[in-house]
């Protein structure tokens, strides 16, 4: 069927809508893809339709292609599967919760843990049941605190989840290198640039976990990448090379000195080089301990104060900390909070008043780098003081270690000895997890192995977002004057654009149009005539970003119409009985 421009429900737009925070964002709005209906919440039009229905048969195929089937769950939730596993808090205000007439609790699903394991608990009870893959491809609804880059982040959008059930973790590991293959297959045929990263596997659970994440600079995700080896791994995930332990048997007396007006590590740094010179080299910025206090707020309500301390050359890292932590969320500590704890003075804390055992009982976890025996410079809990030469282990013990330090270029390589990371910005669009059994022990997934003994099944979690996924292709493909789609996702194989008042040119067009129908390519003919000059049917192909633009202009006198390649610009001329058969090979490769 022939798209048309005189009777396509669309609108292009020659302003950015005033909402518009990215590329992506801006050129889906004014080429007439999605609009606005409510924060994180958009409306898709025939034109963004199609790119979304694009993607999502290529993740169909390729899930059929490794015998996933599909199937399809409500989006209106009952609460007790989400409480069975806890998650129902857990959650916290990230879900929409509602009541019905009756009183009763339901949710709008975030994602379908709970409802894929319950129902394989209903159907199936022995090992000759498995290995057993199923999927679907779903709205999901979340309560983000602050939706923004358009679809890239909304409070509903569509997500393709399966979910792998096997007897063992041998049976496990097999399903998710399955599906590993599938999601590469997948994103090299949607035609963006994209790394494969170790991840954390956070509220969902589990051990393994891989990001498949779409390079862009207007990224929420940062990743590392080393140097020398393959290791690439969301910065939350990355871990810090431990230093070895220090011998401190002939470290100096940990010993208060006066600082008076040293608010931050700059300032203490100068004043330690001006009144206590080192005789090997200058003070620097990480020979000093950060402590930075914030405040846990628990999925149940319950806060609670954690102190982290820091190598001073490094700030933390909230989407770290948070990372290690999921659910919980981290707030920094305010000075209504700071002031409960009288034994804590600002910008002069210090590890003998923190720690579980100490007055304040606020727990104290460190940087992997604060090892034993190392010496450090930090506050002394007095008002313009600093202890000097505090050795771990010595004159302080922590109550634990904590991934919270941002990771920079250059830091060194946790997987080799001769890399260092170097860091990049992404679009998360594919997690694929092995969850093991967390969720089948907490609703009862059992079945019965070749020996009749019950055996708790072992899972795998797999998604890929298709609506993020127009996006992220936007973001990745786009250029300064629009969309550019790779073919396969593309709403249209090729954009035919007549460009003049001249009824021969509607016509040839028009003949064209249907001979390339006939064929099986996929057309959006602008057959817009009257007001429509050449001039905006040209920007508008260009903002659209259809690959292939033919243009039947003023060379069809000469017997030649143009044919445009989007992404490269590159034009050529083609005998207008040649046409057909040139395009048709063009799109077909």
């Amino acid at each position: 069927m022939i798209m048309r421009m005189s009777q396509l429900f669309v609108r292009t737009l020659r302003d950015d809508p005033a909402d518009a925070e990215v590329p992506s964002h801006r050129l889906l709005v004014r080429a007439g893809y999605i609009r606005r209906a409510a924060p994180g919440v958009y409306t898709w039009l025939p034109l963004g339709l199609k790119v979304l229905r694009n993607i999502e048969s290529i993740i169909r195929e390729e899930m059929n292609a490794i015998g996933a089937q599909e199937m399809l769950f409500p989006a209106l939730l009952p609460k007790e599967p989400y409480e069975a596993t806890g998650r129902w808090e857990g959650y916290g205000d990230n879900i929409f919760r509602l009541k019905d007439r009756k009183d009763a609790d339901y949710l709008l699903g975030p994602t379908h843990e709970e409802m894929f394991t319950l129902v394989v608990k209903d159907l199936y009870s022995s090992y000759k049941d498995l290995p057993l893959s199923i999927y679907q491809i779903q709205t999901k609804y979340r309560d983000e605190a602050r939706p923004r880059a358009g679809i890239l982040r909304g409070r509903e959008f569509t997500m393709k989840d399966s979910y792998s059930f096997d007897i063992d973790q041998a049976g496990l590991q097999a399903s998710y290198d399955a599906h590993r293959a599938a999601y590469i297959r997948i994103f090299d045929r949607l035609g963006f640039e994209y790394a494969i990263v170790r991840a954390t596997a956070g509220a969902m659970g589990g051990s393994a976990s891989e990001e498949f994440l779409a390079k862009a600079d207007v990224g929420e995700d940062t990743f590392v990448r080393c140097s020398h080896c393959d290791y690439a791994a969301n910065v939350e995930a990355v871990t810090t090379r431990r230093p070895a332990e220090v011998d401190a048997a002939g470290a100096p007396v940990a010993h208060a000195e006066a600082t008076p007006a040293t608010p931050t590590i700059e300032t203490l740094v100068a004043h330690l080089n001006a009144e206590f010179p080192r005789s090997d080299r200058p003070w620097a910025a990480g020979d000093t301990l950060k402590n930075v206090l914030v405040m846990l707020k628990h999925p149940d309500g319950t806060r609670e104060p954690l102190a982290i301390g820091v190598p001073g050359d490094r700030e933390v890292d909230a989407k770290r900390l948070e990372g290690q932590l999921e659910p919980i969320e981290v707030e920094p500590m305010d000075e209504a909070e700071l002031r409960k704890y009288p034994a804590l003075v600002k910008g002069y804390i210090g590890p003998a008043v923190l720690g579980e055992e100490s007055d304040s009982g606020i727990r104290y976890v460190v940087d992997p780098r604060v090892v034993a025996g190392t010496r450090w410079v930090t506050g002394a809990n007095v008002e313009g003081q600093h202890v000097l030469d505090l050795v771990v282990g010595r004159d302080f013990t922590p109550d634990g270690t904590i991934e919270a330090a941002e990771v920079r270029d250059g830091d060194e390589c946790p997987n080799c000895a001769e890399g260092s990371l170097k860091a990049a910005r992404g679009i998360e669009m594919g997690h694929i997890f092995q969850l093991g059994t967390k969720y089948a022990e907490a609703l009862g997934l059992q079945v019965l192995d070749e020996n009749g003994k019950l055996v708790t099944v072992t899972m795998g979690s797999y998604g890929i977002g298709p609506s993020r996924a127009v996006g992220a292709i936007a973001e990745n493909t786009l250029d300064e004057i629009g969309l550019c789609w790779p073919r396969e996702v593309a709403p249209a194989d090729v954009h035919i654009v007549a460009a003049g008042k001249d009824p021969a040119l509607f016509a040839e067009a028009e003949r064209i149009a249907g001979e390339l129908d006939a064929a099986g390519v996929e057309v959006l003919y602008d057959d817009r005539a009257g007001k429509v000059s050449p001039g905006v049917k040209f920007k508008d192909a260009e903002l659209i970003g259809v690959p292939t633009i033919l243009t039947v202009g003023r060379g069809l006198a000469d017997g030649v119409v143009e044919v445009k390649d989007r992404a490269t610009g590159e034009k050529v001329e083609v005998p207008v009985a040649d046409a057909v058969t040139h395009l048709i090979g063009v799109v077909r490769g």
